[in-house]
């Protein structure tokens, strides 16, 4: 009797799920993202994705009686994404990574870190995804290096992106990458935008202490730049115009296998003048030669242009093959003319200034089975400043240049032991040379120098996550032999990242690091004062190597839209030269080396509500130099910020995104001449050094971008910006010189109130 009722319960157990199953199957299907949103309304969530990856993604919704973590699952079954619950608040939605990937995929720890489309990794490493991206506060688009100044501990002491400081280190200690290549130059109109095109940079990651062994250089920090993967099978694109420039951008697959991205951009200064673009120009040639010169010379005809173009092909060989060739060029050139009366006769003589970098990129890479993975990377990257100055007064005509010529090779093999242990070893090559140039025609002389330095690196690096994904663990170490100098160094590098109490973070982060390069300024008019730093090479000498040791500890909070993390550094870089630190004050023209250390703080607390988000953060940074050969052997660093906080906020209704936000920071050390005594021996008196500071710094940005959808397949963005609402008038620089036997001072501010409008059409 037992056996027959077993037989009847499990014949009306099968009938049932049939019936259940037929009935799914005739429900109707629907947009996987109309499902997510209906999904947020029922358990009170957020979903975190990349709209087109889920573009054209049908499928039966789950059932209305489904708890959170039954509904996860069940999308997780019926579709090729995987759904992570992070906090109960946020849920990311990724594809699931089905074949196994050289690169280390760390897991978010922190999703939204600061907004939408800005993330936190378990490798202490801070990601923003541009196709995800919210609007930020005074940005329309979302230029790269603006975008990563939002971090705490990441900020630009003069505004520019030229000159970015992590953690009290100067903008030539960050390594700059895009997509692995090394770049030397990083921004248009001299600083004040990116030279990288953000159509094209799908992603970039920011690195402030613990990076991994396949990487050299950037003793301060890393900014690394990635373009999509992602093989595009239908064709998109954009075209759009600013206050400053005309863009373009295409995504057009070549076959099944193929794809090509193109984007290009050139300013529109050729064609009109607007407020932004005065705004920049009056900022980019106060106190220099381009703005001012002699009484007896006139300035005019000042004209300024960029361009830059960059392409990326990818190309899927076979099933474990993967070619992937990048190429970038990018120029900035500013001309203007010098006019005079000379013996009753009118003479105009030209100067001129450009700047440009053009590179080329080749990866490889084969998996050749489960376990085994190589690649093989190589790039060219050059880089050169070109300045004429034209001395129309003494008929002379002053030449220089800064060459800059890098080749890198570097293969990697990847062993992955199980689902918890991965080993990376590889082997790196790099030559630089670095060429700089000053030639004047009347009276003769010509100065002509040429330097390299070839590194090779061996490096391997173990990733460790523990069984319950809670602990996540990589330890490397990378040997670098410059042969030049028959040098040795060891660099450790550690990460360790531990999930508790399901809302708690705790991570411990640490590096070692050298470079052979760095950014000097010889005299405060080279390059016609505008981009007055030169590239140099180490010669292990009076220009040592420059090698830094950092440590960090962070705790993080996060649960139901809250958001609460403090992370404590050290950081001590040696080798640094007085030259590479723009000093203005007694020791402008003193060559000799030294180090800095740094502590501090970096704070972060952030809020969402559904559709608003808003964030507070706050930087404490405590940074000395250490000059031996200097009269004062130890004093503040020039770019010891003590104090940052930065205040935003987020909103989204329907199709408009609005955003605003207000930076503020205590002034920059300066020295100021003794009151009363300010000329001794022919020379500026000068108080002690850095013991003054700059007024307090205050900005207030907004920004609006409406979403406005033209035909199927077509839609547009409509945004406004203001950068310095209130037209504050911010001083970052004042230094002295003496005229007439009397001391002048000379100040140098930010951009006042500038808008910047937008209009792109997405297809």
């Amino acid at each position: 009797m037992a056996i027959k009722n077993k037989v009847y319960f499990l014949c009306f157990l099968f009938f049932a799920l049939s019936f259940v199953t037929i009935a799914q199957n005739t429900q109707k299907k629907q947009p996987l993202t109309q499902v997510l949103t209906t999904l947020q309304h029922q358990y009170n969530i957020q979903f975190n994705y990349a709209e087109a990856s889920l573009k054209g993604v049908l499928i039966i919704p789950p059932s209305e009686t489904l708890t959170l973590n039954q509904a996860l699952s069940y999308l997780e079954l019926n579709t090729k994404f995987s759904f992570k619950n992070l906090d109960g608040t946020f849920i990311l939605v990724s594809i699931k990574n089905t074949a196994f990937n050289l690169q280390q995929l760390s897991p978010v720890v922190v999703s939204q870190y600061i907004v939408k489309g800005i993330n936190k990794l378990n490798n202490g490493s801070y990601k923003i995804d541009f196709s995800q991206l919210d609007i930020l506060p005074g940005l329309i688009e979302p230029d790269v290096l603006q975008a990563v100044q939002a971090f705490p501990g990441v900020q630009s002491i003069n505004e520019t992106v030229s000159n970015i400081n992590i953690r009290g280190g100067t903008h030539d200690q960050n390594l700059i990458l895009w997509d692995g290549i090394k770049m030397y130059q990083s921004g248009h109109f001299f600083g004040l935008i990116s030279m990288f095109n953000p159509q094209i940079t799908q992603q970039v990651n920011v690195l402030k202490n613990g990076t991994n062994t396949t990487l050299t250089d950037g003793v301060s920090g890393t900014i690394a730049m990635e373009t999509s993967t992602k093989i595009n099978d239908t064709l998109k694109g954009s075209l759009g115009v600013n206050f400053i420039d005309a863009n373009g951008f295409a995504d057009v697959p070549l076959s099944e296998k193929s794809s090509l991205q193109i984007a290009a951009r050139k300013s529109i200064s050729d064609f009109t003048e607007t407020p932004t673009y005065s705004n920049f120009f009056e900022r980019i040639s106060q106190n220099t030669e381009v703005e001012s010169n002699a009484n007896d010379i006139v300035n005019s005809d000042q004209e300024f242009d960029f361009y830059d173009m960059s392409l990326r092909w990818l190309y899927e060989i076979s099933d474990k093959d993967q070619l992937q060739v990048n190429f970038l060029t990018a120029n900035n050139e500013l001309r203007f003319n010098e006019n005079s009366l000379i013996d009753n006769v009118e003479t105009s003589r030209q100067s001129s200034l450009s700047q440009n970098s053009i590179a080329g990129a080749l990866h490889y890479s084969r998996v050749w089975n489960d376990t085994w993975q190589t690649t093989f990377e190589a790039y060219e990257t050059d880089y050169k400043l070109k300045a004429i100055n034209a001395n129309i007064l003494d008929a002379q005509r002053f030449q220089q240049e800064n060459i800059v010529s890098e080749t890198s090779l570097k293969f990697l093999a990847n062993y992955k032991l199980n689902d918890h242990l991965q080993i990376l070893n590889g082997y790196h090559f790099v030559e630089t040379e670095i060429t700089n140039l000053d030639d004047v025609d009347s009276p003769r002389f010509k100065s002509l120098i040429s330097e390299v330095v070839r590194t090779h690196g061996l490096f391997s690096q173990l990733y460790y996550t523990s069984l319950n994904k809670k602990t996540s663990l990589s330890f490397g170490l990378r040997h670098n032999y410059i042969d030049k100098f028959k040098k040795h160094i060891l660099e450790p590098r550690l990460s360790i990242t531990y999930q508790f109490l399901s809302n708690f973070a705790v991570e411990f982060l640490g590096e070692f690091k050298h470079q052979n390069t760095s950014q000097v300024i010889n005299f405060q008019n080279d390059f016609l004062g505008i981009e007055k730093r030169r590239w140099q090479l180490s010669n292990n000498e009076d220009i040592p190597v420059i090698k830094s040791k950092q440590v960090s500890l962070g705790l993080s909070f996060n649960k139901k839209g809250w958001l609460i993390s403090l992370d404590s550094f050290y950081k001590y870089v040696s080798g640094i030269t007085t030259q590479s630190q723009g000093f203005q004050n007694q020791y402008e023209f003193v060559k000799t080396s030294g180090s800095y250390d740094t502590f501090g703080v970096d704070f972060i607390l952030r809020k969402q509500i559904k559709e608003f988000t808003t964030w507070l953060s706050y930087s404490y940074l405590n940074s000395d130099y250490t000059f031996d050969a200097l009269q004062e052997k130890m004093f503040p660093n020039n770019f010891d910020i003590t104090h940052t906080v930065s205040f935003g906020a987020n909103y989204t209704l329907r199709d408009l995104k609005l955003s605003t936000g207000l930076n503020w920071h205590s002034g920059r050390p300066t020295t100021q001449p003794i009151v009363g005594n300010e000329i001794v021996d022919d020379a500026i008196n000068f108080e002690t050094t850095n013991s003054r500071m700059l007024k307090d710094y205050l900005r207030v940005d907004v920004s609006a971008v409406y979403n406005i959808k033209l035909f199927k397949n077509t839609k547009a963005d409509l945004g406004v910006s203001i950068w310095n609402l209130f037209n504050t008038n911010n001083e970052i620089n004042k230094f002295y010189r003496i005229s007439d036997d009397s001391v002048s001072e000379t100040s140098q501010n930010s951009l006042g109130i500038t808008p910047n409008a937008v209009f792109r059409v997405h297809f």
